[in-house]
């Protein structure tokens, strides 16, 4: 018998697992979301989210509270008398009464290998931090961050050259099928837990525009992961002269130096090796892949080289 499911959500992430669960025939009386939020080159006008899109298409009633803290918004969950409750990406915390009013709970589908990457940007940070692999996983909500006991794991290999951006899609489209699959088991008894585990806690805090400056003086393989693991949102960024005037440039993807090793000085650090921007970083250097212009679009490295003139002995800053 389907399951009549409360879906929380809110970016593009959450997407084809919302898609999923109506298209296995579950019954989904409300979709929740952050409100439309300011945007456009001005800030000025209203933007749905992804989901909010997607709901109203397939003919979702969608609710859009800015906190669930309230008791009028509570009683308004209770009211929707559901049997379990999905949370991809949703943005709000859940307080005690929302997470007990469904019947079987509030299910979540997190993108990292629990307990390692708690938080809000599991994806990032694991590329960043030069993981191996990752995975989705379905647990049950507790009221800690990303603490409840796992029901389902998917995981994934993270290749050398894998963008958070790659890593997403690929991720979005897992955690679909891995919540179909559990809210199948669920509705035949079927879906167990396992309490996680007390060590290798990590946490993947939000990202701050601080953090997006490439730092050259880090070895090779720390800054390819730094420009890879912001790619392709917030972006990693330098700047390096360009026409005779100091441009910034948001890097897009690299890749560790062919040839070259990766435990040497090879220059000063950000210093421009070759003409196909290898950059020497403390050690080691990478080469550019992918590069985009302040106001202009994604270019490939060599694209790029025919308009700007770049040569060896220049610096990245």
């Amino acid at each position: 018998m389907p399951l009549r499911v409360i879906f929380m959500g809110t970016p593009e992430f959450s997407v084809p697992t919302l898609r999923a669960i109506t298209e296995a025939g579950h019954v989904v009386p409300a979709v929740y979301t952050q409100p439309p939020r300011a945007a456009g080159r001005r800030g000025l006008e209203l933007t749905p989210s992804p989901i909010q899109r997607e709901a109203e298409r397939l003919g979702i009633e969608v609710r859009t509270p800015v906190s669930l803290k309230g008791e009028a918004e509570q009683a308004a969950f209770r009211a929707v008398e559901a049997d379990v409750a999905i949370v991809v990406a949703y943005g709000l915390l859940l307080p005690k009464p929302v997470l007990g009013a469904p019947r079987l709970g509030c299910l979540n589908g997190h993108a990292s290998l629990l307990p390692r990457w708690r938080g809000a940007a599991p994806i990032q940070r694991a590329i960043m931090a030069g993981d191996s692999e990752t995975g989705m996983m379905v647990m049950r909500m507790e009221e800690g961050l990303d603490t409840g006991p796992v029901a389902m794991v998917e995981k994934l290999v993270i290749g050398p050259d894998m963008t958070a951006g790659d890593l997403h899609d690929r991720l979005m489209e897992t955690g679909a099928a891995l919540i179909v699959e559990a809210l199948a088991r669920l509705e035949n008894d079927a879906l167990t837990f396992t309490t996680q585990a007390m060590s290798g806690v990590t946490y993947a805090r939000k990202i701050d525009k601080s953090e997006t400056r490439v730092d050259w003086t880090r070895p090779a393989a720390e800054v390819h992961n730094h420009i890879r693991g912001l790619s392709p949102f917030p972006g990693a960024w330098s700047e390096t002269e360009i026409g005779g005037r100091m441009e910034r440039l948001k890097l897009l993807r690299s890749t560790l130096s062919e040839g070259l090793p990766l435990s040497e000085d090879l220059g000063e650090s950000g210093g421009i090796l070759d003409d196909r921007l290898t950059v020497a970083c403390g050690v080691g250097a990478i080469r550019l892949v992918e590069v985009q212009r302040a106001g202009g679009k994604p270019a490939a490295a060599r694209e790029f080289l025919r308009g700007a003139k770049i040569e060896k002995g220049m610096k990245f800053k």
